[in-house]
């Protein structure tokens, strides 16, 4: 690509940002040329297995530019130090507009710098909403909707919900979701890969855990822990265990109970593969519910809400209670639970849509400079 066209940064943060962009990538890539696309990596997860692994299974090259802000420290800080690293950036070199993805504050720090300096902004995963606005992440994702200039929203009902709240019906449009876009082009692949020794499909259920209300304290993971070892009684649990429970786990001196098998971060196509050939999944990830619910996955959502109603009125995810974990799983392995209903858009061209708003939009905006 090239020739003259405008220049778009995509940001990425944090994992869980990778395969919403590469949907985006990826169709920038195969369809007509519409921007000059350059991955933008903040830093918040630098390790290789959080981040680096991820580019290779996605498809996506090593970012283009890299701030090296890497995360710790608290909200405000590695907020702070991004947008410095931004600005300084942009102000270097400006793109024509930049798209963010997803809720983490490596994200809303990029959209505050991108939109003080005056660079239109595209939020990728637009108009989430789970209603606590104790939980860090619904606070950054109201904030970049509310300054955002393109909303991508995941379904119609989102849109809808986007437009109600005062934003203009051109900017918003409903893509569909960029997850099931990166899952559906990697299944084949991830279904390829061998389970970890032991692991036999539809044998285990999975577990993720991360989320600050259920692993920064030890009352709420010690509930948590006990619940995953009554579930275990009934179904071999498999943990991907992200770092920051890991040092929870330790800085608490808390044990994981028997028949939970504690796994290293995978990269993305070793967890959609161990996904995939799960009789369930136990989460408090909104990313993994959207995977579970692409893939008719039972999900056990360990959380009071969740930002993504549309995969509970799909039906094969619920939210459960700790104390109630063991009885759904006995529920899953009765065979009473409910089939997954296919979501209107999640049909793998969030990408094209994303594309063709982008091209709308930046083709609105060259012809007013000129």
């Amino acid at each position: 690509m090239g020739g003259g066209l405008p220049v778009v940064h995509l940001v990425a943060a944090a994992r869980p940002n990778l395969p919403k962009l590469a949907a985006l990538w990826h169709a920038l890539a195969e369809g007509p040329p519409v921007c000059v696309p350059r991955l933008l990596h903040t830093g918040q997860h630098h390790d290789a297995a959080m981040f680096g692994a991820h580019l290779a299974d996605l498809g996506l090259p090593p970012p283009h530019i890299a701030l090296g802000v890497a995360g710790g420290g608290g909200h405000a800080e590695t907020t702070g130090r991004t947008m410095i690293a931004c600005e300084a950036e942009w102000r270097a070199r400006r793109p024509a507009l930049v798209v963010v993805a997803g809720d983490v504050d490596g994200a809303l720090a990029a959209a505050l710098a991108g939109r003080k300096l005056g660079i239109p902004v595209a939020h990728l995963e637009s108009g989430l909403r789970c209603g606590d606005r104790a939980m860090p992440e619904e606070i950054n994702r109201r904030a970049i909707d509310a300054i955002s200039d393109l909303l991508w929203a995941p379904d119609t009902a989102t849109a809808a919900a986007l437009i109600a709240e005062g934003h203009p019906p051109g900017a918003v449009r409903a893509v569909g979701n960029a997850m099931i876009d990166s899952l559906l082009r990697a299944l084949p692949a991830a279904r390829a890969r061998p389970l970890p020794e032991g692991l036999a499909p539809g044998g285990y259920g999975v577990v993720t855990l991360h989320r600050p209300a259920n692993v920064d304290a030890p009352g709420p993971l010690t509930r948590l822990l006990t619940a995953l070892g009554e579930a275990a009684l009934r179904l071999p649990l498999a943990w991907p265990l992200h770092p920051r429970t890991r040092a929870r786990l330790t800085a608490f001196g808390l044990a994981v109970p028997p028949g939970v098998r504690v796994l290293p971060p995978l990269g993305y196509l070793d967890f959609i593969g161990l996904l995939a050939h799960a009789r369930l999944v136990a989460t408090d990830s909104g990313g993994v519910q959207e995977e579970a619910t692409g893939l008719d996955l039972p999900c056990l959502t360990l959380r009071p809400s969740t930002e993504r109603p549309v995969t509970l009125k799909a039906g094969s995810n619920r939210l459960v209670a700790p104390e109630g974990l063991a009885a759904a799983v006995a529920r899953v392995l009765a065979g009473d639970w409910p089939r997954a209903v296919p979501i209107p858009l999640w049909d793998g061209r969030a990408g094209e849509r994303m594309r063709a708003h982008l091209a709308e939009f930046l083709g609105t905006t060259r012809a007013a400079a000129a």
